[in-house]
């Protein structure tokens, strides 16, 4: 099976790094800066569950692109996706399975829109990875799992073969048949941490111990929840407890990597986890809705921060 693998940072590197170490035909999808980093010093990745070196791993640029894969794995960052699409359009054949690792669920009507609903697969992965100003793969704990499936839960044939390339390759595979609901369980999660930790500008174990923080989050999370189950997708009341606890666990040092990020200055993915959860919940809701509240704070962010400065 050729694999394409979009990007080569921290996830793209990370998974795919793997997939190269464990004999898979893999190929990066890179930019030029990139392509030379790893042409010099190859991929490393610096992991506790094993450490790779993978010297000159085989690499591609978009004006370079003419070949078909059978599997293209995207690990971009939303704000990527367009020109990610675009890249990646010549490489995508009748019979083309794309994996998309993005948080949330917007990903899957953009790709739909451009390839057709037969090349979509529902995905996620979960990994605390970093690039290091050497441009090695630094795994920060031992999480490592990456979760595919048909969007329609069949046991397809494509399925297997995939499910036979990714399974043992140094990661966890997990094969779903329910991946539509895997992906919105996490973004439920996921939209109430980034959202909470980016309004409060504070750690989970922060929030929690201030007057008002605790409700605040659990609030959040019923909002998402609420908007999950409005699309058909609420999540057990398991997942439900389990994203409680996170969420209101004392001492904590627990923030979004959004929040992270909006500490940094960089680029924030505001509108495909928090913009598109508040678009897809009802149009009667809260006035006082704290998932718009949230929202309103990022785009305050982006617009502040792409403003030109002044002279």
């Amino acid at each position: 099976m050729r694999i394409l693998v979009v990007g080569a940072g921290a996830t793209g590197g990370y998974f795919g790094g793997r997939l190269r170490q464990h004999g898979r035909d893999v190929t990066f999808l890179v930019r030029e800066r990139r392509a030379a980093q790893l042409a010099r010093h190859g991929l490393a990745i610096r992991s506790a569950t094993g450490d790779a070196d993978l010297p000159a791993p085989p690499t591609v640029l978009a004006a370079d692109l003419h070949a078909t894969y059978d599997l293209i794995v995207l690990s971009c960052k939303a704000y990527g996706l367009e020109q990610a699409m675009a890249d990646i359009a010549p490489a995508v054949g009748p019979d083309t399975a794309i994996l998309p690792l993005l948080n949330g669920m917007r990903q899957l009507d953009l790709l739909e829109a451009r390839f057709g609903a037969q090349c979509v697969l529902g995905g996620q992965c979960v990994i605390a990875a970093t690039l290091d100003k050497d441009g090695a793969v630094r795994h920060l704990n031992t999480s490592h799992s990456l979760t595919f499936g048909e969007r329609d839960g069949s046991a397809s044939g494509r399925m297997r073969a995939i499910t036979s390339t990714l399974s043992e390759a140094g990661f966890d595979a997990r094969p779903s048949h329910t991946i539509l609901q895997d992906m919105w369980d996490k973004w439920v999660f996921l939209a109430s941490l980034a959202g909470i930790t980016c309004l409060l500008r504070g750690s989970v174990g922060a929030i929690v111990a201030a007057p008002g923080g605790r409700a605040a989050a659990l609030s959040l999370l019923e909002e998402c929840r609420a908007v999950a189950e409005r699309c058909g997708h609420a999540p057990g009341e398991a997942t439900m407890q389990r994203a409680r606890s996170v969420l209101t666990e004392a001492g904590s040092s627990l923030t979004a990597s959004m929040l992270r990020d909006l500490q940094h200055g960089h680029a924030i993915e505001a509108d495909h986890v928090i913009g598109d959860m508040l678009a897809r919940a009802d149009r009667q809701r809260d006035e006082h809705s704290l998932l718009a509240v949230a929202y309103a704070h990022l785009k305050i962010y982006e617009a502040g921060r792409t403003r030109a400065p002044a002279s």
